[in-house]
C-alpha cells in the first residue's frame, strides 16, 4: 500500500538512507512526497540527484508534514523533534529509529498527543533484508501502527513488541548483526588454520550462515531439530558441537545479550 501525503526525514546516515530507499523501491512512496533534513550539504547534495528526493538543512525547514521519520542519532533524536514539530500537521504520525530512547523522552518534544511510534529497524535493511521491531505509544490508533509497518515492511519484516521489550529487540536484532559478522570472520579463520585460502574460507563461512538461517526461516523447524538433521552420532559435527559447548558459546551469546540490553537502558539516561 502506497503512503499518501508528505514525509519528512530527519537524518539519513545508513539506516535513514537505507529506509528511504526501501520505501522508495517498493513503490510505499514517491520522490517528490519526501523532504529529508541533512546538516551535510554534500551528502544532501548527493540524495537530491541520486533518488529526486527534496532536501533541507535542518528538521527546523520541514514544512506541513503527515509523517516524520526521526533517524538521528539518540544524542540528538529529542532535539531534531523539538525542532520539526511545527512541521507535524495535527494527527501526523512521528516514528523515531533512536536506539534506547523511550516513547515518552521523545513525546516531551512533541505537541501533546501527537502519534508516535518506537522502530528498531537493524543493518541488513540496507540490502532490504532487514527486520524491525515497532512499539505503539499508549492509545495509538490502528492505522498509525499500520502506517509503521507499511514503512519498515519495505525493507523487511515486521513484528509489534511492547515498549519494555525494546532495549531487548535492540541488543538481539539490532545489535545481532555485528555479533554474526564476528562468528563468520571466526568460523573463515578456522578455515584459514586448516589450510582453506582466505576468500574460499569467506566464502564458504558466509553462505554457510545466510543457507542456514534461510533455511530456518523457510522450513519453520526449531533450531535444535535443524542441528540435529546435520549431527550424526560420533561424526564430525557432533565433534565440532561439544567444543561450542565446551567454549561456553551458549553462555556468551546469553552474556552479549544481556550486556547490550543493560546499555540499552543507560542511553534514555
Amino acid at each position: 500500500m502506497a503512503l499518501n501525503g508528505r514525509i519528512g526525514l530527519a537524518g539519513c546516515g545508513n539506516m535513514g538512507g537505507a529506509l528511504l530507499k526501501g520505501m522508495l523501491n517498493a513503490e510505499v512512496v514517491q520522490a517528490p512526497q519526501v523532504v529529508v533534513a541533512e546538516i551535510n550539504a554534500e551528502r544532501a547534495k548527493e540524495l537530491g540527484a541520486e533518488l529526486g528526493v527534496g532536501t533541507v538543512a535542518s528538521p527546523g525547514e520541514l514544512a506541513d508534514l503527515d509523517l516524520l521519520i526521526l533517524a538521528v542519532k539518540p544524542a540528538h533524536a529529542a532535539q531534531a523533534a523539538r525542532e520539526a514539530a511545527s512541521a507535524l500537521r495535527p494527527g501526523s504520525l512521528v516514528i523515531t529509529l533512536a536506539a534506547g530512547l523511550k516513547l515518552a523522552t521523545v513525546a516531551a518534544a512533541l505537541p501533546s498527543g501527537q502519534p508516535l511510534v518506537r522502530a528498531m529497524p537493524n543493518t541488513p535493511a540496507l540490502i532490504g533484508k532487514g527486520v524491525t521491531a515497532i512499539a505503539a505509544a499508549p492509545d495509538l490508533a490502528p492505522e498509525h501502527l499500520e502506517t509503521a509497518r507499511e514503512v519498515f515492511g519495505a525493507v523487511g519484516p515486521v513484528v509489534t513488541v511492547e515498549e519494555k521489550l525494546m532495549d531487548a529487540v535492540t541488543a538481539l536484532s539490532g545489535s545481532g548483526p555485528a555479533y554474526v559478522f564476528v562468528i563468520i570472520e571466526a568460523l573463515a579463520d578456522a578455515g584459514v588454520c586448516q589450510g582453506l585460502d582466505r576468500q574460499t574460507a569467506l566464502t564458504l563461512a558466509a553462505h554457510t550462515v545466510a543457507g542456514a538461517a534461510e533455511m530456518l526461516i523457510k522450513t519453520g523447524e526449531h533450531p535444535g531439530q535443524l542441528k540435529d538433521w546435520v549431527a550424526s552420532p560420533g561424526g564430525t559435527t557432533t565433534a565440532g558441537l561439544a567444543e561450542l559447548e565446551r567454549g561456553g558459546i551458549r553462555g556468551v551469546l546469553y552474556n552479549a545479550v544481556e550486556a547490550a540490553t543493560r546499555r540499552g537502558k543507560e542511553l534514555d539516561k
